[in-house]
């Protein structure tokens, strides 16, 4: 076959070259194949070389062709507002759904962390709560952690903080803040009594504690005196002494704190006086009597 091409190759040069009007008066016949940008006239004249020549191109703009779709495939999905880990093309989205996750998280976190209690609180954390955990009478230990009093919940009131008292007994955590952060409060016994007259309440379990110094730090009776707690109907009081350890006004908004021989502590707050950021008073009950 190579022959073949090779003999029509010359005898086609050679009609060429005899051809009157392809020569010039002043010029000597010159023998050339025809060409159109290098190809040779016999790629339009024998099959087997056109043919390949076109299933090369035809190959090229295939695959130029499926180079196309997948970009604009692609474009298109990193477009899409919804992805999955990062990836386009997801076909499940997240874009709606973080906020339903981050509320479920935070709902396992708060079971998970603070098991025993039975609402959330203000002031509770959970690093407060372990060390709660840890200091309070094992009278509780493994009780729910049952909210008597808030000013959130209940208003502004002594009075209806000592009458909610009533509803269990049993040692009571008092817990409130100031405005700059610092958390405090002390361990009484509810119900709450008050007295006509300044007389002293509590047991050696009575404790004050502050967040006052970074992390919660516990002052346990020092036995200088007894003057664990005071409740009149004008206000509640821990420590005695020089000054009380934490004293809360009438009105719940306001208290002072102080350096006390009872607890050996030093101020609570920030300031000896300062304003109260809400007031939570809780009670300690089994599960099978909060039940009931």
């Amino acid at each position: 076959m190579h022959a073949i091409k090779e003999r029509f190759s010359e005898t086609l040069s050679k009609n060429f070259s005899d051809s009157p009007s392809s020569q010039m008066p002043d010029q000597k016949p010159e023998a050339r194949p025809y060409t159109n940008e290098g190809k040779s006239i016999l790629s339009f004249i024998l099959p087997s070389a056109g043919l390949d020549w076109f299933r090369s191109n035809n190959r090229n703009n295939e695959e130029f062709g499926e180079h196309v779709s997948v970009r604009g495939l692609s474009q298109n999905n990193e477009s899409s507002p919804c992805v999955e880990n990062g990836e386009p093309g997801s076909r499940r989205s997240t874009c709606s759904s973080t906020d339903v996750f981050e509320d479920a998280a935070d709902s396992y976190s708060f079971e998970k962390t603070m098991p025993n209690l039975t609402v959330e609180s203000l002031f509770i954390s959970p690093d407060l709560y372990e060390f709660f955990d840890s200091s309070l009478p094992n009278i509780v230990k493994g009780c729910q952690w049952v909210l008597i009093y808030s000013t959130v919940r209940h208003g502004i009131s002594l009075r209806t903080l000592i009458r909610k008292s009533a509803d269990l007994s049993g040692p009571c955590l008092l817990i409130t803040g100031d405005k700059q952060g610092a958390v405090f409060g002390g361990l009484l016994e509810c119900p709450l009594k008050p007295t006509a007259k300044r007389k002293y309440q509590g047991t050696n379990q009575t404790f004050v504690f502050t967040t006052i110094y970074g992390e919660p730090r516990l002052f346990r009776p020092t036995g200088a005196n007894r003057y664990f707690y005071l409740c009149l109907n004008d206000l509640i009081a821990l420590g005695g002494g020089a000054n009380f350890a934490l004293r809360l006004n009438e009105d719940l908004l306001s208290g002072t704190s102080g350096p006390c021989e009872t607890f050996g502590n030093l101020c609570l707050a920030h300031d000896q006086e300062f304003e109260l950021k809400n007031v939570e008073l809780w009670g300690f009950t089994h599960v099978s009597q909060y039940l009931n």
